[in-house]
This record gives structure tokens, sequence and C-alpha cells, in this order.
């Protein structure tokens, strides 16, 4: 695909979106997790080895045409989004935490992505599809799309603090605007089969963004976390960062078809996590929740 929407539109939107997560972060967000080493363990492994066996699982029990299928596999690789944050500010979780899982994930992501995707097209055996693997061409794309707008946000952030506060809410806001003009476009370039793929991902991407938000409350709760962490963890493990798997099934893939997954679940689970994360909270007790 030649279309601006691929060569100049999707890097520009990642690149908008990765430069406003930059602005919220510090160094200390990196270095934060040396206080919380057990809980960040237990959400990195989570995020990236359950959820991709679990994509991997209902993939097969739902039985996704192969480019489908890697479309969801690619997805589950992809780091928690920003939104993940807001969500958890607004759901009392530990948004400290949000912030440097966020950042961790989003260095792993450069591992993690490729691995990930690379089995995927070597188990199903898309028609079309290239190969991520770890070859230096690709790594170098993705560590461009991921890290090079983060780092320069942090460096604003390092060089001007008020300028970087001050542009957080307007960046937040283009973030959201510029992922839905993404999903919009890819919906449309997609639009001859969408009805058919709607209809093979609708109920897959669903249950997935369920699995994502369940696995990252429970399993941290269950292990200890106290449970604003636990709540922060699921924010970060079920919002994940749609616009990197749509930008790399498009740009690096060359298949929107591959990008479909990304951007149902990128509809989806804004309203799922919203859901969710009043369910969790509206059985805790009001003393509990004054108390954190």
């Amino acid at each position: 695909m030649d279309s601006p929407l691929v060569s100049v539109g999707l890097p520009l939107a990642l690149a908008v979106i990765m430069f406003g997560l930059g602005l919220s972060l510090t160094v200390g967000d990196f270095t934060r997790i040396a206080k919380t080493p057990r809980i960040v363990a237990i959400a990195l492994v989570c995020q990236v080895l359950l959820l991709p066996a679990i994509a991997f699982g209902l993939v097969l029990a739902f039985g996704l045409s192969p480019i489908l299928a890697v479309g969801m596999m690619l997805l589950a690789a992809s780091p928690g989004g920003t939104t993940a944050n807001l969500y958890s500010h607004l759901f009392r979780g530990d948004v400290a935490l949000n912030v440097s899982l966020t950042a961790v994930n989003s260095v792993i992501a450069v591992v993690t992505v490729p691995v990930v995707t690379n089995f995927a097209i070597g188990y199903f055996e898309p028609d079309g599809a290239g190969s991520l693997g770890l070859q230096l061409g690709k790594v170098v794309q993705v560590f461009a799309i991921v890290l090079v707008p983060v780092a320069i946000g942090m460096l604003v952030r390092h060089l001007s603090p008020a300028f970087a506060d001050r542009m957080d809410r307007p960046v937040r806001i283009g973030s959201a605007l510029v992922l839905l003009l993404v999903i919009v476009g890819t919906v449309v370039a997609e639009r001859d089969t969408l009805g058919s793929s709607l209809a093979d991902v609708g109920a897959i991407a669903v249950a997935f963004c369920l699995f994502s938000l369940a696995i990252g409350y429970f399993v941290p709760r269950l292990l200890g976390a106290a449970e604003r962490q636990s709540i922060a963890c699921s924010m970060e493990i079920g919002i994940h960062n749609s616009t990197i798997a749509i930008t790399i099934a498009i740009s690096v893939l060359d298949s929107t078809e591959m990008a479909i997954p990304a951007a149902v679940y990128g509809v989806l689970m804004f309203p799922l996590a919203a859901i969710f994360g009043w369910l969790i909270t509206r059985r805790r007790a009001p003393a509990t929740v004054a108390a954190e």
C-alpha cells in the first residue's frame, strides 16, 4: 500500500502519540521500578508471556483466517497504551506504576513485537505476508516508530518541564483524535471486506480484552499486590497501544487486513475497560477507597 495514509499518516500518527508519552516521562519513571520490582515483574510476565499465549489459544478456538490470526498476535504483543494512565487515575489505580510500566513496556516491545509476530507468521503462514523476524532493518523500523519520539518527548520535558505540562492535555487530545483517524482510515481501506472481518474479529476482540483486563487485575491481586497496584496492572495490560500494531501491520508488513484486529480492539477496549473498572471498584467499601 502506497497511499499517503501509509507512507506519511501512520508514522506521523504514531509519532504524535509516542511523543505525547515521552512528554509525561522522566528518567525516574524507569528507575522507579526498583522500588516495586516484584509487582513490575508480575505485570511484565502477564503482558509479555500470558497475553500472547491467551491470544494464541483464542485464535485457534475462534478459527481465524491466517492473516487475521497474525494481526491478533501482533496486537497481543503490543505494549500498553498511554490511555491506561487516565483509566488508572479514574478508577484510583497506582498511576505512578502505570507510567513506569508503560515506559518499560515501550522499550521491551522493540524485541517482543518482532519475536511474537514472526512466530505467528511462521505458524499460520498467511499469504503475501513478509516476516518481521529479528532482521536488523525491521528492528530499526520498530525502534524508530516506538522509541525515538518517546526520547524526544522526554528531552523536551527535561529541558522545559513547564512547557511539557502545558502541552500534556493538548497532546493527549490530539493523540486520541489521531488514533481515531488511524482506525477510521484502516476501516475505510478495508471497507470491501469489513463486514466479514468484523464478524470474524469482533467476538475474539471482546474476549481478548476481557481476558487481558481480568488477568491484569486478578493475577497480581492473587500474588499479593495491593488493590491500587492491581488496578494499574489491569489497565496497563488491558489497554493496548493499538496504533503500534496497526502501523506495523500496514507500514512494515504491507497488510491492511492484518491491522483489522487492532483497529477493532482500539474501539472496543475503551468502553470495556470502563465497565471493568467500574465493576472492580464498586464493590470496594467507601472507607477502603478513602484510605487509599
